[in-house]
């Protein structure tokens, strides 16, 4: 498993340096100084793993999750209890507090490793957003990590999108043809102008105005298909 690590402390990147080293299946191929420096080495070694700083000069941990399209397996780091608990919030798969004790990181490892085994590893690429693949997403001050499988709705304001997952609705900094030339569109159908649905929480489907379609999803939300896209939607399912 490839591993990076994001801190901006020379001394602290070398010291978990040497306490992973006992970890066979750790491969730490590099390290990165701030954020911007981890989105580079990010893209160029697409890890399945970052050890991630959180307070850093500029932008933060979490201001670097926000700008990846996708996220590996994140094991956050930090000096500071309040953004521990942040990092819970967010579903991230562990957080070490500095100093790191030797057992806190084995156990945090071997957390990796087993979801690992039970979940193919997000890959971070340029190609089309897989229903399992993880992403970041970040509203104000609450952040999360979201399976897109778990996404039953996007909805378009302006530039940014409402994405519906769970009982949550954040508000995100991208537009919906952005998001629909990356989503896969065996699993994301664009219904309408304002409207991407997820096939998968698609419960009942009836016929609508000027020869539409009006689709009920297991969350509740009906979303009105237009007439052009109720013809590609029909040979999608079969109709």
């Amino acid at each position: 498993m490839k591993a990076i690590i994001v801190d901006d402390e020379r001394l602290a990147r070398t010291e978990l340096q040497r306490l992973l080293a006992p970890f066979k299946d750790i491969q730490v191929v590099d390290e990165a100084v701030n954020a911007d420096d981890a989105i580079e080495k990010i893209s160029k070694h697409q890890p399945d793993l970052i050890f991630l700083d959180i307070q850093m000069p500029g932008k933060t941990g979490f201001d670097l999750l926000e700008e990846l399209d996708n996220v590996p397996y994140v094991i956050f780091t930090t000096a500071y209890d309040e953004y521990a608990l942040k990092a819970f919030e967010v579903n991230a798969l562990d957080y070490l507090l500095k100093p790191i004790e030797p057992a806190r990181l084995e156990s945090a490892v071997n957390r990796v490793l087993e979801k690992s085994k039970k979940e193919d590893t997000p890959e971070l690429k340029s190609g089309k957003l897989k229903a399992d693949d993880q992403v970041f997403v970040k509203d104000g001050e609450r952040c999360w990590f979201v399976k897109l499988e778990d996404v039953r709705l996007l909805e378009s304001e302006g530039n940014y999108v409402r994405l519906f997952f769970h009982d949550h609705k954040p508000l995100i900094l991208r537009t919906l043809n952005y998001l629909d030339e990356r989503l896969d569109p065996k699993t994301f159908f664009r219904a309408n102008r304002k409207h991407i649905i997820n096939l998968k929480w698609v419960e009942n489907i009836e016929p609508w105005l000027n020869g539409g379609l009006l689709v009920k999803l297991k969350g509740g939300q009906k979303v009105e298909i237009s007439r052009r896209q109720s013809i590609k939607f029909k040979d999608i399912l079969s109709l």
